[in-house]
């Protein structure tokens, strides 16, 4: 199986730790790609899909090491996906210059009451030559509000507000209120406005396996 961005990213924060990373259920012994209980792999039932659109994952410290994210869904679906563990006072120059890489035209996918009016869109409206870049941030509910609230170089990001109007189907990790949905739901939605109704589809599924096997493993 080819590693993806989020894969790299984990090996690469794993070998920065000072010592082991003990999230819930530590003790479980995990497939190192799908992060489900090895017996229950599924890692097997993967798809990874060529896409219009492109993802960059601003992922908090220690987010890409916990087994319960979402993120790592979005990168096994679209394979033009990225990620970067975010710093405030050093932001990553490769992520920098993705973003303003001329051949992308980005969004930075958040709720509308934390941007100015003039800077939220409620649908990606692509110009010609280019392709959508949707910025997803990903941490907890503090976190993310951090982030997007501390990172100047997404000053100038159009903020893509998505209407929630479901209800999370995420039973892994308690969400902190404001009718959160997981980070792949976001993204299926996200990938339905723009256009990519196949690996909108993918990717939500993909989320429904996740979920029922993480869950079993956790039984």
């Amino acid at each position: 199986m080819k590693p993806h961005a989020i894969h790299k990213l984990y090996d690469q924060r794993l070998a920065q730790s000072t010592k082991p990373f003990r999230a819930r259920g530590a003790s479980v012994v995990r497939c190192i790609h799908c992060m489900v209980v090895e017996r229950l792999c599924i890692c097997e039932e993967r798809q990874t899909l060529t896409t219009n659109a492109g993802f960059l994952l601003v992922m908090y410290d220690d987010e890409v090491l916990k087994p319960s994210n979402t993120g790592r869904l979005i990168a096994d679906t679209v394979e033009d996906t990225y990620a970067y563990i975010w710093s405030r006072k050093t932001p990553n120059e490769e992520m920098v210059a993705l973003v303003n890489d001329p051949i992308w035209q980005p969004f930075v996918v958040f709720p509308a009451q934390y941007a100015s009016e003039d800077r939220v869109v409620s649908q990606p409206v692509i110009k010609a030559g280019k392709r959508p870049l949707f910025i997803m941030i990903d941490g907890t509910w503090q976190e993310a509000k951090k982030i997007f609230r501390k990172s100047p170089w997404l000053d100038e990001v159009p903020v893509l507000s998505i209407k929630v109007d479901t209800q999370s189907r995420y039973q892994m990790r308690e969400a902190n209120g404001e009718g959160q949905l997981a980070t792949a739901e976001v993204a299926a939605q996200v990938l339905a406005l723009a256009g990519d109704i196949k690996a909108s589809q993918c990717l939500d599924a993909w989320f429904d396996v996740f979920r029922e096997y993480y869950l079993t493993g956790k039984k």
